[in-house]
């Protein structure tokens, strides 16, 4: 069975890493979860910070060859949240996506009636906007497909059905839904289900999918709950039909990425690697990510720090089968 490779330097941010930002973050406890985007030939990643009150932030980070970051002194501040209605706790696990003429961010936001999806906007990665609530329901995971099909806009999604026996609520199946505005969403159709007493017993979408000519290739995460000391967070691929999204094609059996590492076994919650950002680095004129391309994929470790690890879409779509 092929893995994922970790790169040398993994991990790539730790909470050393992250200057004091007064008042909220000062000496943070962690760094994780980022989503992933290149924009103007730098690698940017949008970090989850979490303060020593265990409130989380959202921070950029710049680089020039995706390994070694610079984090940005400032908390990034979607203007208009503060109009929504309801207190929001928390805002984490951002996904970007270049889609049209924007790049949009799909986060997490802890509210009294659950997790909701927040959708941001940005054209220049400084100035940032609320577009608003994404969902009705108690959900999470939520990723934006980079263009339309069929006229739709499309996004994987993973409602919060299922409870960890910690009391986290969680989920085992992952939808494709469809939307006119990217507000207003219908569910299409479950995509993938857990696969119970195998390592991904509870599941959920990672890095947003990538245009392949053999499909949408997408990694996603997986949880084993089976263990009676430990969640085991570890990463799956999948593969969907470029024209009908909601027809799998293939799906990795095993785990293409474990927790192996001193630095993902052990943390603030451990055994965990979870994959939130991926920059796939050439694509052909067409939009098509070439087999060759160089691919890094960026993992929330031991919801502690940043892990690295990198491969390539042919090899990618290989595990697919695997």
């Amino acid at each position: 069975m092929k893995s994922l490779t970790r790169h040398p330097k993994s991990p790539v941010l730790t909470r050393t890493d992250i200057p004091d930002i007064y008042p909220q973050l000062v000496d943070v406890t962690s760094v994780f979860n980022p989503g992933a985007i290149k924009f103007n030939d730098k690698y940017l990643l949008m970090l989850r910070v979490q303060s020593r009150s265990r409130e989380t932030f959202m921070v950029m980070a710049e680089s020039t060859d995706g390994v070694d970051f610079s984090v940005e002194e400032k908390i990034v501040d979607f203007k208009g949240m503060e109009l929504v209605d309801g207190k929001i706790y928390h805002i984490y696990d951002a996904r970007i996506t270049k889609l049209e003429d924007a790049y949009y961010i799909m986060f997490a936001m802890d509210m009294d009636g659950g997790c909701q999806l927040g959708l941001g906007k940005t054209q220049d990665f400084k100035s940032f906007e609320f577009v608003g609530i994404a969902s009705n329901e108690d959900i999470r995971n939520g990723v934006l497909f980079p263009e339309k099909v069929n006229g739709k806009y499309l996004r994987m999604d993973r409602p919060n059905k299922s409870r960890h026996e910690n009391g986290t609520t969680s989920g085992s199946t992952i939808w494709l839904s469809e939307s006119d505005d990217l507000i207003n969403w219908n569910p299409v159709a479950p995509l993938i289900n857990g696969r119970f007493h195998y390592w991904d017993e509870f599941i959920g979408s990672g890095p947003p999918p990538v245009k392949t000519r053999q499909g949408w290739l997408h990694i996603y995460h997986g949880v084993a709950g089976h263990f009676g000391s430990s969640n085991i967070y570890q990463a799956g691929v999948m593969l969907l039909d470029l024209n009908d999204p909601s027809k799998v094609l293939a799906r990795s059996w095993g785990n293409i990425l474990e927790p192996r590492e001193l630095y993902e076994l052990v943390g603030q919650v451990p055994n965990v690697v979870f994959p939130s950002g991926m920059i796939v680095e050439e694509f052909d004129a067409e939009g098509f990510a070439l087999p060759e391309s160089p691919v890094l994929v960026y993992y929330g470790a031991a919801d502690t720090s940043v892990g690295l690890a990198v491969t390539t879409i042919h090899d990618l779509l290989e595990l697919t089968n695997q």
